[in-house]
């Protein structure tokens, strides 16, 4: 993963195997993923815990490895059909919610200057998928702010 704020070369990771189809030993029925998914989504789970409560957990006690794989579809298609995505996509949320608790940290520690530096860098990485996501998943006159971030939060 290449490192946005540093001149640092990026740090290389493990891939997923490549596979086209689910193993032998996961023979799950899709629908029933689906229900499960839908129903966790329910609970408050975000996508990528999902993905990993089914992992580990299964449905009916059957792992299931890849979501897309066995079901011919992502987490978040799932939950779109099923219309129980929340407002803000995961990624973005999680990233405000960061910039959230550093800019409290900062206004609480002004001679902080380790985090005001990661405060800048976290917000600059919120601006940006701000402007990814914009027009499609959030409003196409959404901007950024603390105050907005605050709200958004709250009201989840």
């Amino acid at each position: 993963m290449a490192r946005m704020h540093t001149r640092r070369r990026g740090s290389s990771g493990s891939d997923k195997p490549s596979a086209d189809e689910p193993p032998e030993w996961s023979d799950v029925d899709p629908e029933d993923i689906e229900s499960r998914v839908v129903e966790l989504a329910e609970q408050g789970y975000d996508p990528s815990q999902i993905g990993m409560k089914l992992r580990d957990e299964g449905v009916t006690g059957t792992p299931v490895p890849d979501v897309k794989l066995a079901t011919g579809k992502k987490v978040t298609e799932i939950l779109e059909e099923n219309d129980a995505t929340s407002d803000i996509p995961e990624d973005l949320r999680n990233l405000m919610e960061r910039a959230v608790r550093l800019r409290e940290h900062v206004q609480a520690n002004p001679q902080d200057y380790q985090n005001k530096r990661a405060l800048q860098n976290t917000e600059s990485k919120v601006r940006r998928l701000v402007d990814y996501y914009r027009g499609d998943e959030l409003e196409a006159d959404f901007t950024y702010s603390y105050d907005v971030a605050v709200e958004l939060l709250e009201n989840e």
